[in-house]
């Protein structure tokens, strides 16, 4: 298991009135007074490598983070070591809510890709709630929100057959990672190996390359040198069954 990262602080850290995911259309806008009390909560930003955990699984109650820059993930580990990824984070997730309450991490946070996080400390959700109910009800839409991302993967993996769950899950990271601002025309940046596919979906990693392979040869999907390209939308959304969902105006901590 591998040692927690230290927190690290940001050289130069980015003000909430700089920030560029606040400039982005995917992210709902706050009114001056509730940006200045975000940015009277956050005490630093931390940078944590790629493969390096955020939060381990079992920790007691820890910070709040937003991530800022860069892909991570959320798992459970088993006894024996099988792993479960139950939901892929992308820049403007909040992280640490469900520690906070239950007084200990029920799942674990790993950077997938080098990141940057906003820190807050873990009992601001309180004085958030009372100072700005706003705001506390953005944080109520997060929680939910990602709850929602981890039913449907878990409609996929019941019910879904193999090329069914891969085809909906490049949907939602596709779509995801477009409503960032991140995507050239039909390509997205996709930092993930066919590891991560797999232990998202619960497919063995050679069912999870032949299914790549089978839609790559039906032309819905190229992947190379970390990057996603979907040739053909509208025809994998129909095979996932894919119900269409506005990403846009999504609250921002």
């Amino acid at each position: 298991m591998r040692p927690v990262c230290p927190p690290t602080a940001m050289k130069s850290e980015i003000a909430c009135n700089q920030c560029p995911l606040r400039a982005l259309p995917a992210f709902a806008s706050v009114t001056p007074e509730q940006r200045d009390f975000i940015q009277g909560m956050k005490v630093r930003e931390r940078s944590v490598p790629a493969q390096a955990p955020v939060l381990r699984q079992g920790d007691k109650r820890s910070e709040l983070y937003t991530l800022l820059t860069g892909w991570a993930f959320r798992y459970q580990t088993l006894a024996d070591g099988r792993r479960q990824i139950l939901n892929f984070l992308l820049p403007g997730d909040f992280i640490g809510l469900q520690g906070n309450l239950l007084d200990v991490e029920r799942t674990g946070v790993e950077a997938l890709t080098d990141v940057t996080l906003c820190v807050f400390p873990g009992d601001a959700l309180w004085p958030l709630f009372r100072a700005h109910p706003e705001l506390g009800f953005d944080v109520t839409w997060l929680c939910a929100h990602e709850k929602l991302l981890v039913d449907d993967n878990l409609v996929s993996v019941g019910r879904r057959s193999a090329l069914e769950r891969v085809a909906m899950l490049l949907i939602h990271l596709f779509k995801r990672v477009r409503a960032l601002g991140l995507a050239d025309g039909d390509s997205v940046p996709f930092p993930l190996t066919q590891h991560h596919v797999a232990d998202a979906l619960g497919l063995s990693l050679v069912h999870t390359n032949r299914t790549l392979r089978r839609l790559h040869a039906m032309k819905m999907l190229h992947l190379e040198r970390g990057r996603l390209t979907l040739g053909a939308l509208a025809s994998l959304q129909s095979l996932a069954d894919y119900e269409a969902r506005e990403l846009e105006d999504r609250p921002l901590i």
